[in-house]
């Protein structure tokens, strides 16, 4: 039987780069695209989250889970608390887009670095890793750096001038242990990032493939 894997995009930029990793490691799935952008929009606005624009993430999520989904994949980092909530109101896996990443990066060393692109995931994203640092016991510290226009040149579909500019600002994390790329956009820089550092880089889209395989049980069938 095929696995319904749903994902739920609150912004275009993220779905080739999923649909990529999900061709490379899992292409038996059948997998459903959701998308509303204007959550992203909506998102931008906020300082933090608010009670409106989570309940409407919720009910996006809750919609996706009506499709007979085996599981909900989420692609952009800046709903973490809005994820928690999908998780608890629907009986099937519910990953956020980057706990798997973080989960490997804290397996590679005590200094993290995160290069990200969209300035309000950072506190949503900072607060997930530090409870997955704090779960497994590891004192790892976080720095980020926000690359500023790469996002935007990336929606103009200028994909040569995002990978620049985020390569440019990586040096800046060159004495970490690893680098995160924090979005799932953002994994299309890295191959430019790494021609930049001597560090592992690490992306979200391949790492949150193989945890949902795992999540939903495909990976021993």
């Amino acid at each position: 039987m095929n696995q319904r894997i749903v994902l739920l995009h609150a912004t275009p930029v993220a779905m080739t780069p999923i649909q990529e990793a999900f061709n490379d490691l899992w292409p038996e799935a059948e997998v459903v695209n959701l998308l509303d952008d204007g959550l992203t929009i909506d998102r931008a606005k906020e300082e933090q989250l608010s009670r409106r624009l989570t309940d409407r993430f919720v009910a996006f999520g809750r919609y996706g889970y009506s499709m007979d989904a085996r599981g909900i994949l989420v692609t952009c980092s800046a709903f973490g608390p809005a994820i928690d909530e999908l998780a608890a109101a629907v009986p099937v896996p519910v990953l956020k887009p980057n706990e798997a990443m973080f989960e490997a990066a804290l397996q590679q060393g005590q200094t993290i670095g995160m290069l990200a692109t969209f300035g309000p995931s950072l506190v949503t994203m900072c607060a997930e890793f530090d409870q997955y640092a704090a779960q497994i016991g590891s004192g790892a510290r976080l720095e980020t750096v926000l690359v500023p226009d790469a996002i935007d040149r990336l929606r103009k579909g200028d994909v040569d001038t995002h990978n620049r500019l985020v390569a440019e600002y990586a040096p800046q994390l060159s004495h970490c242990d690893v680098i995160m790329l924090a979005h799932f956009s953002t994994s299309r820089a890295a191959d430019a990032v790494r021609a930049r550092v001597d560090i592992p880089v690490l992306t979200a889209p391949h790492a949150a493939v193989q945890k949902m395989k795992a999540a939903t049980g495909a990976s021993s069938c």
